[in-house]
C-alpha cells in the first residue's frame, strides 16, 4: 500500500514542482521582485538581502524545477526528497506569516500564470508536507526510470536548459507573458470590473503629467510608444541611447511618443529638462507606479507599442532594432 501512495505523490509532488518551475523560470525577474516583497521593511524587515534578489530567485525557480524532474526520475531520490521538504517549509513558513498577517496578499507560487491567496496557498503547502511525509516514508520504494544513466542524464539535461531559458529571458523578455499587458491586450478592457467585485487586472496604469492623467489620450491614438523607465538610477544607461534612436524613427512614422518613469524626476522640471536632452527624448514624459512599470514589461528601459488601445508589441532595450512599426 505503501509503495503504491508512495509513487502517486511521487508523480502529483514532481509535476506540480515543474510546473510551478517553469512558470516562473521562464519570468524570473517576477520571482525577484516578488523575493523584494518579502525582505522589505513593512514584510520580513530583511532588507540586506536585496541585492540578491536576483540570485535567490534564480536559485528558487531552477530548483524547483530540476528537483521536479529528479524526484519524476527517481535520481538521487534521498537528496531529492529531503530538498524538496526543505523548500516546502521554507514556502509553508512564508505563507503562514502573509496569510496571519495579511502582508503579502500574492505568493507568487505560480507566478502570474495563476493567482490564489496566501491562505490557499498555505493549505496547498500543508497538503504538500504531508505528502512530501510520505515520499519519506516510502524513499526506498523511488528508483530511477527507467534506468539510473538515463535519470542522470535528464537531470543534468535539465539543469542546462533551465540556465539557458533564464539567460535568453534576462537578457530579452519572458517567453511566454503571464501578466495582464500580454500582447493583444485591450488596456481599456482591462481596466474594467468584471462584475464580481475583484480588482480589475489593469488598475495602476497611468500617464500622470502636469496636465493630469493622459493615459485616455493615449488610448485613444491611432499609433502610440512607450518607452517604460522604472528607475533612471537602476537602468542600463547605454539602453537610453538605443531607445531614442527607435523612438525617433517612431515618430516620423506618426506614431506620439510617451515616457514613463517611476523617478522623481519627474517632479523636478529642470533636472527632467537635463535628461530630455542628454538623451534625445524630447517627448511627453508621465510619471506610473513603480510596480505597474516593472510589470508591463521586464527591462529597464522597455519600449511597448499601442494601437487604438491595444498592446501590439514589446520589446527589451536590447531588441530595439527588432521593434516593428
Amino acid at each position: 500500500m505503501l509503495k503504491i501512495i508512495t509513487h502517486i505523490s511521487r508523480i502529483f509532488v514532481g509535476l506540480l514542482f515543474i510546473y510551478s518551475g517553469f512558470v516562473k523560470l521562464v519570468d524570473p525577474m517576477g520571482t525577484k521582485f516578488k523575493l523584494e516583497e518579502y525582505f522589505s521593511e513593512a514584510v520580513l524587515n530583511l532588507e540586506f538581502l536585496t541585492p540578491y534578489a536576483l540570485f535567490f530567485a534564480i536559485v528558487l525557480v531552477v530548483a524547483e524545477t530540476v528537483l521536479g524532474i529528479m524526484l519524476l526520475v527517481g535520481y538521487k531520490p534521498k537528496f531529492t526528497v529531503w530538498s524538496l521538504a526543505a523548500i516546502t517549509l521554507v514556502f509553508l513558513f512564508l505563507t503562514w506569516y502573509s496569510y496571519t498577517y495579511n502582508k503579502v496578499t500574492d505568493c507568487g507560487c505560480f507566478g502570474d500564470a495563476i493567482k490564489i491567496t496566501p491562505k490557499q496557498t498555505f493549505y496547498k503547502n500543508v497538503i504538500f508536507v504531508f505528502l512530501i511525509g510520505i515520499l519519506i516514508a516510502g524513499l526506498k520504494y523511488i528508483k530511477a526510470i527507467p534506468s539510473l544513466k538515463i535519470a542522470k542524464l535528464s537531470t543534468y539535461a535539465s539543469l542546462l536548459l533551465s540556465f539557458i531559458i533564464i539567460y535568453y529571458v534576462l537578457q530579452h523578455l519572458p517567453i511566454i507573458d503571464f501578466r495582464a499587458y500580454s500582447i493583444g491586450t485591450n488596456i481599456s478592457e482591462g481596466m474594467k470590473y468584471q462584475g464580481d467585485g475583484e480588482v480589475p487586472p489593469i488598475h495602476d496604469f497611468m500617464i500622470d503629467t502636469d496636465e493630469g492623467d493622459v493615459l485616455e489620450q493615449m488610448l485613444a491614438k491611432d499609433k502610440a510608444m512607450l518607452v517604460l523607465i522604472n528607475t533612471v538610477e537602476k537602468a542600463e544607461e547605454e539602453g537610453f541611447s538605443i531607445v531614442a534612436k527607435v523612438a525617433a524613427e517612431a515618430k516620423s512614422k506618426g506614431y506620439e511618443i510617451y515616457v514613463l518613469t517611476a523617478d522623481g524626476m519627474m517632479y523636478d522640471e529642470e533636472e527632467l529638462n537635463k535628461f530630455k536632452e542628454k538623451y534625445n527624448l524630447p517627448y511627453t514624459f508621465g510619471s506610473c507606479d513603480g510596480t505597474a512599470i516593472k510589470t508591463v514589461i521586464r527591462a529597464n528601459p522597455g519600449i511597448v507599442t499601442v494601437e487604438k488601445g491595444t498592446i501590439v508589441g514589446k520589446w527589451n532595450w536590447t531588441d530595439a532594432d527588432e521593434v516593428t512599426f
